[in-house]
């Protein structure tokens, strides 16, 4: 809710969860005060003719309260440009991205005025790296007492939804649509003296980006060096919740984890599609002309195969995670040495990105799921898991999938493993587009198990982002 003046903030200490300072008060400096020292969530809308450094000139006033709690909002400045009420800076968003660590969210509807041109712009912001957008909706927008024009109807907003849902990956976020109510249910469900999350690697590790991006930077955390070691926290207890990799977009399924999925007793819970950029990381100063010896871990060697083939005199020397090799060229500190991991990972270790994108093709992803001891039993689920095997028998397999064919269901994922023991025989996974935990949904489990030899349901969950070229 906006507050406009420092009179009404007795109110909104009441009432309002995050204050609104709007553009026309961006330098209404006594009012930046009053809002700082309420020590709620401040959104700081830029000012109509405001530059970017009077911009954050302003949040210092916030800051300087003790409230760091501030979110900047580019809502477009005022230009000669006529097509539209104002003109959307989002040059502004890698810049403040830059100067910064606060927050930036985009308003397109305030920028632009008009509705076809919020969802072009919206879909911009996100692309150029906004950490939200603001939009607004309206079910009859003709009938709005203000702002209709520039108002969505629902049915545009659900398209925006599905188009950021794509969008997101590609810059490393996601779209994550039960954010309260799992923040909520995390809080609720875990003791104080409980680790919530674990990951395996280090800080800086894709699965430790993963963790941070689905459970977001408060949640208690610990890593450990193996996948198995994830399963076994979450199994005894140590951990309510894991999270690992399943498979990538280049290289496939990561056949560890497939295993250790039926071997342990646990349920899916979610899942996440995180983008995998690749750097090639060394000491500030480094030229690739010095580089002798490259650390990463295999996987990463396949998926920048076309940038190492240009350098065939470099030893590629493996290691368990990506961020375990960006510390093993610290500890050595010989300019000799490389490391392929993220960009994250270099300045986390302080070390230099060399040469940024390297891997062979850019649609470059990993698909992280969260593994639990209970299956998820609150909010809304599209997605679910089966683990089954089936009698060696001509159109065994077939049978199972003649259920799923029969009840429209949609299978995404279909893998095969062998079983330990029992050479020649196969265990199968599979993804399916529908939430067998609904009780209209029950006789599917139990038709597919009549016609396995093994059956086991791993969980129903949301899906993630499903990227599409």
């Amino acid at each position: 809710t906006e507050i406009t003046s420092p009179a009404q903030a007795d109110l909104m200490m009441k009432y309002v969860d995050v204050v609104q300072v709007g553009a026309r008060n961006m330098q209404n400096f006594e009012l930046l005060r009053c809002v700082g020292r309420l020590g709620k969530p401040v959104l700081l809308k830029r000012g109509l003719a405001a530059t970017i450094e009077e911009w954050l000139m302003a949040a210092e006033y916030i800051l300087s309260e003790g409230n760091d709690k501030v979110i900047l909002c580019e809502r477009g400045i005022r230009t000669f440009e006529r097509y539209t009420r104002n003109t959307l800076d989002l040059t502004a968003v890698p810049v403040i991205k830059k100067l910064t660590h606060l927050p930036v969210i985009v308003d397109p509807s305030h920028a632009t005025g008009i509705r076809d041109k919020v969802l072009p712009m919206a879909r911009a912001a996100v692309a150029a790296g906004a950490d939200g957008i603001m939009v607004e909706v309206h079910t009859e927008p003709e009938r709005a007492l203000s702002d209709g024009p520039q108002s969505l109807y629902p049915e545009q907003f659900e398209q925006l939804m599905r188009d950021l849902h794509v969008i997101a990956p590609v810059v490393g976020k996601q779209v994550d649509f039960d954010y309260l109510p799992k923040a909520k249910y995390f809080a609720a469900s875990t003791p104080s003296d409980a680790t919530l999350v674990v990951y395996a690697g280090v800080p800086g590790s894709f699965s430790y980006k993963a963790a941070l991006q689905y459970f977001g930077e408060s949640a208690p955390m610990e890593n450990v060096a193996t996948f198995r070691q994830v399963f076994e926290s979450v199994a005894t207890g140590k951990a309510r919740w894991g999270i690992i990799p399943l498979e990538n977009s280049l290289t496939g399924s990561i056949h560890t984890n497939y295993d250790l999925l039926m071997e342990y007793n646990l349920f899916i819970a979610g899942e996440l599609t995180l983008r995998v950029v690749h750097s090639l990381i060394g000491y500030e100063g480094t030229n690739i002309e010095d580089i002798k010896i490259v650390y990463s871990h295999p996987q990463v060697f396949e998926q920048c195969a076309e940038f190492l083939s240009q350098h065939p005199e470099w030893d590629l020397v493996a290691c368990k995670d990506t961020a375990t090799a960006v510390t093993r060229v610290q500890e050595r500190g010989d300019r000799s040495r490389a490391a392929i991991a993220s960009a994250e990972a270099a300045r986390l270790f302080g070390m230099t990105t060399i040469k940024e994108g390297i891997e062979t093709h850019p649609q470059n992803f990993t698909r992280f799921v969260v593994i639990t001891k209970e299956p998820l039993q609150n909010g809304p689920k599209d997605k679910s898991s089966i683990i089954f095997s089936v009698s060696d028998r001509p159109g065994a397999l077939y049978e199972v999938l003649k259920v799923l064919a029969e009840n429209q269901i949609n299978m995404v994922k279909l893998e095969s493993r062998p079983i330990h023991g029992k050479p020649w025989e196969y265990m199968f996974y599979a993804d399916l587009e529908v939430d067998l935990d609904r009780e209209d949904m029950k006789h599917i489990m139990k038709e597919i198990s009549e016609r396995t030899e093994f059956f086991r349901y791993i969980g129903s969950y949301r899906q993630g982002s499903r990227v599409v070229s």
